[in-house]
C-alpha cells in the first residue's frame, strides 16, 4: 500500500495523453498515478465459434487495432515518467481490487454513454463512494455532453440533424484553450498483490495469428492518430472543400476520407482536438464547406448519433424501440450468409464485403450500398442483422454511430424516402468504371472485360471462358434478379408504413406476423419463384 495520496487513471476509450481532462485532473496534486487498463474477458476473449477470427464482440483486425493503439499509450506514459498497467478480469470486480490494495483517493475516467459501461460505471461509483474515494468521470469522447442537449431539448433528443445543431450552439469549452501536452506524470506506487501485465500481444490473448493476404492497413495509436490529422489538416484546400456523402467509395489506394474514424472510436484521438483544428484552418481560408457536409459537420453528426442514442431505450434493435419504424424483415440466414460471405453474385457488394473482412473498414458509401442492399433495397434482410456483421468487423465500429446508421440506411429512422436506393450495379460503375476495386477485392474477375465486370452473369459464355470465371461455378450467380427485387422490397416498404401510420407506430409482434403473412401472399408469382430457385443452381 502507498502512503501519500493516490489516484487511479482508468482508461476504457479516450485512449490518449493530449486533451485528456480525467488524466489530467488525476495526476494534480497526487503523490502516486496508477494509469489503468483492465483486459476485459467480455470483449477480448476468444471465440472460436465466431464466424471470423476473434472475440464474441469483436474481429481480430480491431482487437489488434486496441492492442497497438495500447502499446502506444503505454510508451507515450513512458516518456512521462509513468506506464500503463494492464489488468485482466470482470473490470469492476478488478478496479474495486486495486482501489482497495492501493489505498486510492481519487478514480478518474471519461464519461461514456453506451450501455454496457453506463452500466459497469453504476457498479464502479458505487463501491468508490461507500469508501469515500473521489471521483471524476468528465464528458470528453464528445463535443457535447448529450444528456445536456436532451435537458435543453425537454428531456428528448432531437431527432433530426438540424435541430440538433440548432439545439447544441458552439461547444462551451471551445473559448478557452484545450490542455493538449502533459509535461510529466506522477510515479507509480506500489502494487501491492495486483497482477500486473504488459500490453499482451495477440497470441497472447490466445488468438491465433491469421495468414491473410491483406491486413488492416490501419494501424492503431494516438501517435499515428495524430500524424494522420496533422496530414489531413495539410491538405487545406481539400479540407475546406470536404464534401460528404461526395468522394469515391472506390478509392482505395489513397482512401477518399481522413480514415480518422477508428481513432475516434478509440478515443486516441480526441474529437474536441480535431474540431478546434477545423476551426483554425477554416479562419484562414477564403471559403469552406459548412455542416452538414463540412469535416467539422462530420463531427457533429457523430456528436447527434451519440445524443439519439443516448436518449432512446432500445436504440440498438427494433422492438420497444420508439423511434424506429416496425417492418416485418425477412428471416432469412441463407441470404443473410451469401452477403456476408461475399457471394451475392453482384461483384460491387462482395467486393465491399470483402474489403469489410480484410481491412476492417470501408468507405462510407460503400458502407450506403452494402446496407441498403442487405435491407430495404434487395434482400428484405433484418438491419439487426447487417448491424451485427459491422459490429463484429469494422475496426471503427461505434455502437451509437453504427445503430443510428444502419437505421438510417434501412430506413427505418431518420430517412424515410424507401424509393431512393443505391442500384448493386451502375452506383460503384460511376466511380470506377474500369472496375478496378472489384479487380483488387475479387480476383477472380480481374480478367472480366470492364463492359461486364458489374454484370458478370450477362458475359456471353466464351468471354466468360477467356476470362477464366465460369459465373455460377467460379464466381456465383445473382442471388437475386435486382429490378424485381428492389421492386418487391418498396411494395413491402408501403405496406409497413401504411401499417406504422395506421398504429401510430404502436405495432405489435402479431401485427407483424399477420403484414409478413398477407406479403407473402401477395408477392408476384415470378418474384416467389425467383425467391424459391435463388440459391439452387
Amino acid at each position: 500500500m502507498s502512503s501519500g495520496s493516490s489516484s487511479l487513471m482508468w482508461f476504457r476509450k479516450g485512449l490518449r495523453i493530449h486533451d485528456n481532462p480525467a488524466l489530467e485532473y488525476a495526476s494534480k496534486g497526487s503523490d502516486f498515478l496508477y494509469p489503468v487498463f483492465v483486459i476485459d474477458p467480455h470483449y477480448m476473449k476468444p471465440d472460436p465459434d465466431a464466424f471470423s477470427p476473434g472475440s464474441s464482440k469483436a474481429g481480430l483486425n480491431r482487437i489488434r487495432f486496441l492492442l497497438e493503439s495500447l502499446s502506444d499509450l503505454d510508451s507515450n506514459l513512458k516518456k512521462l515518467g509513468s506506464r500503463l498497467l494492464v489488468l485482466k478480469g470482470e473490470p469492476s470486480e478488478v478496479l474495486n481490487r486495486c482501489l482497495k490494495e492501493w489505498d486510492v483517493k481519487r478514480l478518474c475516467f471519461e464519461y461514456d454513454t453506451e450501455p454496457y459501461y453506463q452500466g459497469l460505471d453504476v457498479k464502479v461509483k458505487g463501491y468508490a463512494s461507500a469508501a469515500g474515494i473521489e471521483v471524476f468521470s468528465p464528458v470528453s469522447h464528445t463535443l457535447f455532453n448529450p444528456a445536456d442537449i436532451i435537458r435543453r431539448n425537454g428531456g428528448r433528443p432531437p431527432l433530426t440533424y438540424q435541430s440538433f445543431v440548432k439545439l447544441a450552439g458552439d461547444p462551451s469549452w471551445a473559448s478557452s484553450p484545450l490542455s493538449i501536452t502533459l509535461s510529466s506524470l506522477p510515479p507509480i506506487g506500489s502494487f501491492g498483490r495486483c497482477e500486473i501485465s504488459e500490453v499482451p500481444t495477440v497470441e497472447e490473448l490466445g488468438y491465433e495469428e491469421t495468414q491473410q493476404d491483406e491486413h488492416s492497413p490501419f494501424k492503431g495509436g494516438e501517435s499515428e492518430a495524430l500524424k494522420k490529422l496533422r496530414e489531413s489538416i495539410e491538405k487545406k484546400e481539400w479540407v475546406a472543400n470536404f464534401e460528404k456523402p461526395k468522394g469515391d467509395p472506390s478509392a482505395f489506394i489513397n482512401p477518399a476520407t481522413t480514415v480518422l474514424s477508428p481513432y475516434l472510436k478509440f478515443g486516441c484521438l480526441s474529437s474536441r482536438y480535431f474540431y478546434i483544428c477545423l476551426q483554425d484552418l477554416y479562419k484562414n481560408v477564403k471559403s469552406h464547406t459548412s455542416p452538414p457536409v463540412s469535416l467539422a459537420g462530420q463531427l457533429l453528426w457523430r456528436d447527434f448519433f451519440y445524443t439519439v442514442a443516448f436518449g432512446t431505450p432500445n436504440f440498438d434493435r427494433m422492438r420497444g424501440n420508439k423511434i424506429c419504424k416496425q417492418i416485418p424483415w425477412n428471416d432469412d440466414d441463407e441470404l443473410l450468409l451469401a452477403w456476408r460471405e461475399a457471394r451475392t453474385g453482384f461483384p460491387w457488394i462482395d467486393a465491399i464485403m470483402i474489403q469489410l473482412r480484410k481491412w476492417g473498414w470501408m468507405h462510407h458509401l460503400a458502407r450506403h450500398s452494402v446496407a441498403c442492399f442487405l435491407t430495404r433495397g434487395d434482400l428484405f434482410v433484418h438491419w439487426e442483422e447487417g448491424r451485427d456483421v459491422f459490429e463484429r468487423l469494422l475496426i471503427d465500429s461505434d455502437w451509437a454511430i453504427n445503430n443510428g446508421n444502419w437505421l438510417w440506411l434501412s430506413c427505418s429512422s431518420f430517412f424515410y424516402q424507401y424509393n431512393r436506393i443505391y442500384s448493386p450495379t451502375s452506383f460503384g460503375k460511376k466511380y470506377d468504371p474500369n472496375g478496378d476495386y472489384i479487380r483488387h477485392f475479387l480476383p477472380v474477375l480481374k480478367e472480366m472485360p470492364k463492359e461486364y465486370i458489374y454484370e458478370p452473369w450477362t458475359a456471353p459464355e466464351s468471354i466468360q471462358k477467356k476470362a477464366k470465371c465460369i459465373i455460377g461455378r467460379d464466381y456465383p450467380k445473382p442471388v437475386v434478379a435486382h429490378d424485381s427485387a428492389s421492386k418487391e422490397c418498396k411494395r413491402r416498404m408501403a405496406e409497413a408504413y401504411a401499417l406504422n401510420q395506421k398504429l401510430t407506430g404502436l405495432v405489435s409482434e402479431e401485427d407483424l406476423r399477420n403484414l409478413r403473412r398477407k406479403l407473402e401472399e401477395d408477392e408476384k408469382p415470378e418474384v416467389k419463384n425467383k425467391r424459391q430457385r435463388k440459391l439452387i443452381g
